[in-house]
């Protein structure tokens, strides 16, 4: 049988932690930030966890599952 290959956009944008969370990167924090309050940005700088309503479907992409 041949391995099953991981999606590799996934892999990029997914990590998993000791726990089994699964966390991500928040979008909108790459350019104009100007306009972007202070406390939003710093909000954004920290990683987001994977609701548990697409957790099925993001550790399939994984191969976790």
């Amino acid at each position: 049988m041949p391995k099953q290959k991981t999606n590799s956009s996934a892999k990029k944008r997914f990590k998993v932690t000791g726990t089994g969370k699964i966390m991500f990167q928040k979008p909108f924090k790459r350019h104009i930030l100007t306009k972007k309050s202070k406390t939003r940005k710093r909000h954004l700088g920290k990683d987001g966890a994977v609701h548990s309503t697409n957790m099925d479907f993001v550790k399939r992409m994984l191969r976790l599952k």
